[in-house]
């Protein structure tokens, strides 16, 4: 069965940091790229981060300097280091994976449940 395992989002006052952690339970070919998307309400889910087996990143413009994505292949786990947060970044942060790079929603194979981030101002 498949499982993302997500962790890490809360309340953080604007400025703060938080780092969400996702394990997957997924063989090594569906983890090829894993990473993040955000949602609010109305909007559609948009790339944060994701990071590719053999370290290959991309980030969306809006988190370009102040988010860092990582892994570790031997757990299969991705991380997203989250800093200098915006009341703008608050969101329901979906962990993602896929066997081709997951530059949008269409290249997902894998959802997690989703984790709530608040910024406040």
């Amino acid at each position: 069965q498949v499982e993302l395992v997500e962790s890490g989002g809360g309340l953080v006052q604007a400025g703060g940091s938080l780092r969400l952690s996702c394990a997957a339970s997924i063989g090594a070919a569906a983890t090829y790229s894993m990473g993040w998307f955000r949602q609010v309400p109305g909007k559609q889910r948009e790339l944060v981060a994701y990071i590719t087996f053999d370290g290959v990143r991309k980030y969306g413009d809006s988190v370009k300097g102040r988010f860092a994505i990582s892994r570790e292949n031997d757990k299969n786990t991705v991380y997203l280091q989250m800093s200098s947060l915006k009341p703008d970044d608050t969101a329901v942060y979906y962990c993602a994976c896929g066997f081709v790079r997951t530059e949008s929603p269409n290249n997902v194979n894998y959802w997690g449940q989703g984790t709530r981030v608040t910024v406040s101002s």
